[in-house]
């Protein structure tokens, strides 16, 4: 658990020190915004480079006060605080990626994303894909809880219900993921980004039906 922290914790702040020191090299005016068609539709200072740090350190605070909630109501053991760090080092981890992308983008006065060598919406949805799979294989373990798991007001109802919610839905992300991952191997740009959406959208209503059954059985 120690040693997902320190993980956790370093991806939630080491893109600030790395851009801070970037802003030395980078140019005074950047490509501060990109158009459906991946070319350039605003200009702006190479400063605004600190946004995307700064929503990373945010978003994870809040994926660490979530852990951290969660693991309360737990009661007994850590399964639930455990989930909550790998998935957080997971998310994190695609912050982390696309900060890298935009400082290479940002310090190549890229005009045009389809320039770079890496389709940003294929490498996004790869990693998120990964984050799917290894979501979907820890969350049986997580514990009944107000904030991380499939949550509705069925599976809620009892701890049986919960568990096989919780069975099914981590089944479920990872199909979700190992799709996604397909999508990304024969798609790019919008396109990827549709077709992966689209998958995210319909397995919402599915795992919900299923708890909405396995209430009503048991």
């Amino acid at each position: 658990m120690k040693r997902s922290k320190l993980v956790f914790y370093i991806l939630m702040c080491l893109p600030l020190p790395v851009t801070l020191i970037s802003l030395i090299f980078l140019p005074d005016q950047i490509p501060a915004h990109y158009g459906w068609d991946n070319e350039v539709t605003r200009w702006g200072s190479k400063y605004e480079t600190l946004l995307l740090p700064g929503i990373t350190f945010v978003f994870g605070l809040l994926l660490l006060g979530t852990a951290k909630h969660s693991a309360r109501q737990e009661g007994t053991g850590k399964n639930n605080e455990k989930v909550g760090m790998i998935t957080g080092i997971f998310a994190l981890l695609v912050f982390n990626v696309m900060t890298g992308y935009f400082l290479y983008a940002a310090f190549n006065r890229v005009e045009n994303l389809s320039d770079v060598p890496i389709d940003l919406n294929r490498l996004v949805f790869v990693f998120l894909g990964i984050l799917l799979i290894v979501t979907g294989n820890i969350m049986p373990k997580v514990r009944k809880n107000s904030l991380m798991g499939l949550r509705t007001p069925w599976s809620m109802k009892n701890e049986t219900t919960w568990k096989k919610s919780q069975r099914f839905g981590g089944i479920s992300l990872m199909i979700t993921g190992v799709l996604i991952l397909l999508v990304c191997c024969v798609t790019e740009g919008f396109s990827c980004m549709a077709w992966s959406m689209g998958i995210l959208i319909v397995s919402v209503p599915i795992d919900v039906y299923y708890t909405y059954r396995v209430a009503r059985k048991d």
